[in-house]
């Protein structure tokens, strides 16, 4: 984990506190933000076996989520479904020695992984009644409610962009978790697209 005094979030140099002191925030179709620094911790597991499940469920207190495309949060912490035996353990900054030490110790004797990824990436957050269309200009997944919604989450492409989507309630917002290298060019795309809706800017 980098030392607190030397880290700065990736999109820093946006000035995002400023902006978001600008207000706008009532008639803005799109809010655009930043979640810096989140712990993000990804483990490889047997999700039919009841051991990993247990371990899991015994660090974090979150049920790991077995069926595709899934999320399950408790507590501030949340695990995202990426694949049949992958997940991301998410939650606030500053927990990825803590928790990385005790799934470790809860995995003793199982065949799994985990591997401490926060420093890869950020999240842009994006919430307001036109985000949806926003995403819809870069990703090419049905994003309708009656097929994606709270509490799902897909890996996909946005703007030539890898991202993991999660959208966290029905406003709608969504957290793109996206690798730092390319969350600058993301986020000014993602501007630019929201200017067509009313933009404002949250901190």
């Amino acid at each position: 984990m980098v030392d607190a005094y030397q880290r700065r979030s990736a999109l820093s140099h946006f000035g995002l506190a400023a902006r978001a002191g600008q207000g706008g925030h009532a008639t803005a179709g799109v809010v655009l933000g930043e979640s810096a620094h989140r712990t993000i911790i990804n483990i490889r597991g047997d999700g039919n076996d009841a051991t990993f499940t247990f371990a899991v469920k015994s660090v974090t207190g979150v049920d790991l989520p077995v069926k595709a495309n899934t999320v399950n949060s408790s507590g501030g912490t949340s695990i995202l479904w990426l694949g049949p035996n992958e997940w991301w353990v998410v939650t606030t900054p500053d927990r990825s020695d803590e928790l990385v030490s005790a799934l470790r110790q809860a995995f003793q004797g199982q065949h799994t992984a985990v591997i401490d990824v926060s420093e890869s990436r950020t999240v842009i957050t994006v919430t307001g009644p036109k985000a949806r269309d926003l995403l819809a200009r870069g990703i090419s997944l049905d994003l309708h409610p009656r097929v994606f919604g709270p509490g799902q989450c897909a890996q996909t492409g946005m703007a030539k962009a890898n991202i993991l989507l999660h959208q966290l309630d029905d406003k709608p917002s969504y957290d793109i978790y996206v690798l730092k290298s390319f969350s600058d060019y993301l986020f000014r795309w993602s501007e630019q697209i929201a200017k067509d809706f009313g933009l404002a800017f949250s901190a």
